[in-house]
């Protein structure tokens, strides 16, 4: 573990694992999963339509080349759920390894399913399955002026660790579970 990062003294969860299957604020019929290769056109493309204006610190990349090779990098490094509507991924969060004992967590939602109560269902769904892999520590970095952001990391147990400038730090330590797959 990182003697820099700070994580909780108590664990959050249980979280459930994917699949998990719910209707969103907007009534959609809302599915998450364990990311598969199958998924990955449909990933692709969300991110080459994500608003620009969305986009933080530079992720999403720009571009369907670059997302590709940002996708081929990340994909294959952590722990990845996408959120389904039907067969079309509106939804994606992932554990990246930081070199130490912890993984980071990025989340995104298109812009058409912010705002539905899908991106705490997914953050829930990934770090149920992070969990259930082995994973304890894991931390994200937020804007500390997004104040609905900073809200739902917190409604999962996140907490701040850490202020870097116009960054908020923001940690969490899970509550490891019997994986069921």
């Amino acid at each position: 573990m990182s003697p820099d990062r700070l994580y909780p003294e108590e664990a959050s969860g249980p979280f459930l694992e994917p699949p998990v299957e719910f209707t969103d604020k907007e009534g959609r019929a809302i599915e998450i999963r364990v990311y598969e290769e199958r998924y990955g056109e449909s990933l692709t493309a969300m991110y080459a339509e994500f608003d620009p204006a969305d986009r933080a610190q530079g992720i999403p990349p720009s571009g369907e080349s670059r997302v590709e090779s940002w996708l081929d990098v990340i994909l294959g490094e952590g722990y990845d759920v996408v959120a389904l509507d039907d067969d079309r991924v509106v939804g994606h969060a992932t554990l990246v390894p930081d070199g130490d004992e912890g993984m980071e967590l990025a989340i995104f939602v298109f812009q058409t399913h912010q705002g539905s109560g899908i991106g705490s269902r997914l953050i829930r769904a990934l770090l149920g399955y992070g969990a259930s892999q082995g994973v304890e520590y894991v931390w994200l970095t937020v804007e500390r002026w997004n104040s609905p952001a900073v809200a739902l990391y917190e409604s999962v147990g996140f907490e701040s660790s850490s202020v870097e400038s116009f960054e908020l730090e923001m940690s969490v330590r899970l509550a490891q579970t019997e994986s069921t797959g």
